[in-house]
């Protein structure tokens, strides 16, 4: 089977079907693009990559290289296989959300949290909640006090990073972040698309 390119457009979510053994390639094509990763069971989509679960299996706050990402029920889903970029993404922090934007003083906008139920509406499957999510590119460091600073990303053009799927079916929902009142898309806070493949290795 040949391999499967898929354009993410910005501001949108889109739903990605990966099955045991492929690998998914997610693009920051212009760099400064953060991208809000979730995944789901296909055979039950109460199973869900999570964070925390993530967190506590690979002992360190962003995984690397080798490391897997599991679901809430402790199982490995995928392993992370490469990553050109410096490796600075974050599982700290929840999706935007209508919630968010109105407290802003923007209701109405664009989010993240619906761009998924959206998504996954339009591929005909559900969910009662919104897990957090793996947000890829992002750049959000904490210091020792625990503060949390939101900064551009630091990726560049191109950079990628890539996971194998562990498990039967999983359908993985990615959001290019819409974000435009804070610079986390970069300084010119202007929300760009990305891309992704699909490797049947």
């Amino acid at each position: 089977m040949q391999d499967t390119a898929i354009d993410l457009p910005a501001r949108r979510g889109t739903v990605i079907p990966v099955r045991e053994g492929q690998t998914i390639r997610i693009v920051n094509v212009h760099g400064t693009q953060v991208l809000d990763c979730w995944a789901f069971d296909r055979a039950d989509p109460s199973c869900c990559m999570s964070m925390e679960h993530t967190r506590s299996y690979n002992s360190r706050i962003v995984p690397r290289v080798g490391d897997r990402l599991v679901d809430n029920r402790y199982r490995p889903m995928f392993e992370v296989v490469s990553d050109t970029s410096p490796g600075i993404h974050d599982t700290l922090m929840c999706s935007c959300s209508a919630g968010i934007y109105a407290r802003m003083g923007h209701p109405g906008h664009d989010n993240c949290e619906d761009n998924l139920h959206q998504a996954l509406a339009g591929a005909g499957l559900a969910v009662g909640f919104t897990p957090a999510p793996f947000n890829i590119f992002m750049n959000y460091p904490f210091s020792p006090e625990g503060e949390i600073s939101r900064k551009p990303p630091v990726s560049a053009p191109g950079d990628h990073v890539e996971w194998k799927c562990l498990i039967p079916e999983a359908v993985v929902v990615i959001s290019c972040c819409p974000q435009d009142l804070t610079p986390i898309n970069g300084e010119s806070m202007s929300p760009c698309g990305a891309r992704c493949l699909i490797f049947d290795r």
